[in-house]
């Protein structure tokens, strides 16, 4: 059977009971109520883009202190790429062993060539995900079908952990398989973990909530998430509940608890070559009804494609920064049309669409302002002679000439945002009655009033 309409992506975040004492205060995710005393989250994932401009098929790395917006790491560039197999990986995992370290699963695939066949899965050791050891890959299985979307779990009744991953078996379509290892260097034979008589990829666990385990995946028929749950992790006891949730066609769950309140996520990954997350939220995984989260709220990083999210603590966080740094750049979302990033196109300057080529139009350095140094000038990565500035009050991407009414057109005063003080406004230094916002998507300033005006006024400064 040929294979489901991509490849697929994994993530684990429904940590065990029993997280290493490592961490300082233990998460109890069963429970849904207990936090670390100091949290965060680290995402992995791969990028593609549209033209494939941004395409890399290493292991990309971002953080967050809420689970919802991320700071790419070493400048959005892959901290380790596979060197075995097919050269590349899809649909990275990170699983926080029971030991305190970390191991990091992928797909062998590079690109999109789905007829590509590999019984194995890139695999790696890594005590603080800063530096990474023992690559190898793990064969999983002898057919001649795929090993897509590994995730791993530990199953404290064996005393093993389980991978488990996309695969066609008998049945000829795809099933989610599982084999058990300790080490990550053998593991059993294959079994079938899930099958509930249909195509079904892209399985992401929550082990042990309130007594009860909990699957999601991708429907393949339905094209949508849905989740399955068991009160053990036998093989075959998953039974599927819960009202499918989609985006359009939506594959890759993750399935993020917060660690500051009751909160579940529910993220999903367009399966485009040039993917789109979305998030829902639920206040209860038993319930299976979920929420489609605001698009204010949430950020992806730049070009990524399915996911993995894994919580780590506070000093993790300030680890994987002081190792790797934060991007050298921002962009900015708008607040009434948060699927759109300010960018440049034949030197205009608007709002268009997330995604889009070159990705770097939309990549801004925000710099002393050019008039006045408590001012911002927004100076471009991919033309960085080329500043935004006002002309006949609509903004350009021009070429900085030294003048003194290039740099006062080129300067604006950041302001709590018009209509959400949480996010930014930007008034004009020459023309302190204007602000910067777009009008029919195109970025002009002018006197804001309405409330309108106001959101059209409005940007999240993020990454």
């Amino acid at each position: 059977m040929p294979p489901a309409p991509h490849a697929s992506r994994r993530t684990f975040l429904g940590l065990t009971a029993t997280v290493p004492l490592a961490l300082s205060g233990a998460l109890t995710l069963g429970a849904g109520t207990a936090r670390a005393a100091d949290s965060a989250y680290v995402m992995g994932c791969f990028t593609e883009s549209p033209s494939g401009n941004g395409t890399d098929y290493g292991l990309h790395l971002a953080v967050s202190t809420d689970a919802l917006n991320w700071t790419p790491l070493n400048q959005n560039n892959p901290v380790v790429t596979p060197t075995e197999g097919a050269g590349g990986l899809r649909d990275p995992f990170i699983l926080r062993k029971q030991d305190g370290t970390f191991i990091v699963l992928a797909t062998d695939l590079k690109g999109t060539d789905w007829s590509y066949v590999s019984q194995y899965v890139h695999v790696w050791n890594s005590a603080d995900l800063r530096t990474f050891t023992g690559y190898h890959r793990l064969k999983l299985h002898d057919m001649n079908t795929h090993s897509w979307a590994p995730e791993a779990y530990w199953d404290a009744g064996r005393g093993q952990y389980g991978i488990i991953y996309s695969a066609v078996n008998d049945s000829g379509h795809n099933v989610i398989m599982v084999n058990y290892t300790t080490d990550f260097v053998t593991a059993s034979a294959p079994q079938v973990f899930f099958d509930p008589g249909y195509d079904v990829i892209d399985g992401d666990l929550a082990v042990g909530v309130n007594g009860v385990n909990y699957l999601y995946f991708k429907s393949s028929s339905a094209q949508a998430l849905v989740g399955a749950r068991s009160t053990s992790l036998t093989p075959g006891s998953f039974t599927a509940f819960s009202t499918g949730v989609a985006h359009g066609g939506t594959e890759a769950p993750i399935l993020v608890k917060s660690q500051a309140s009751g909160t579940w996520w529910l993220w999903g990954d367009t399966y485009t070559p040039n993917g789109v997350f979305y998030a829902w939220q639920s206040s209860s995984l038993s319930a299976g009804t979920w929420t489609a989260v605001d698009q204010r709220t949430y950020t992806q990083p730049v070009n990524s494609k399915h996911a993995t999210i894994q919580p780590i603590t506070t000093a993790e966080y300030n680890n994987l920064l002081a190792k790797w740094g934060a991007p050298a750049w921002n962009r900015l979302k708008s607040y009434n049309y948060p699927a759109r990033y300010v960018r440049h196109s034949d030197y205009v300057g608007r709002i268009d669409e997330y995604p889009f080529d070159p990705y770097q139009d939309s990549q801004w350095k925000l710099v002393p302002g050019l008039a006045d140094s408590t001012g911002v000038s927004f100076q471009s990565v991919n033309y960085p002679t080329r500043y935004l500035r006002h002309s006949d009050y609509q903004l350009r991407l021009d070429v900085g000439d030294g003048t003194s009414t290039f740099a006062q057109d080129a300067t604006f005063y950041r302001t709590a945002g018009l209509a959400d003080a949480s996010w930014s406004s930007f008034r004009s230094y020459n023309y302190p009655t204007r602000y910067i916002r777009h009008s029919n998507y195109v970025l002009r300033i002018d006197p804001v009033s309405t409330a309108t005006e106001q959101q059209d006024a409005t940007f999240r400064v993020g990454y």
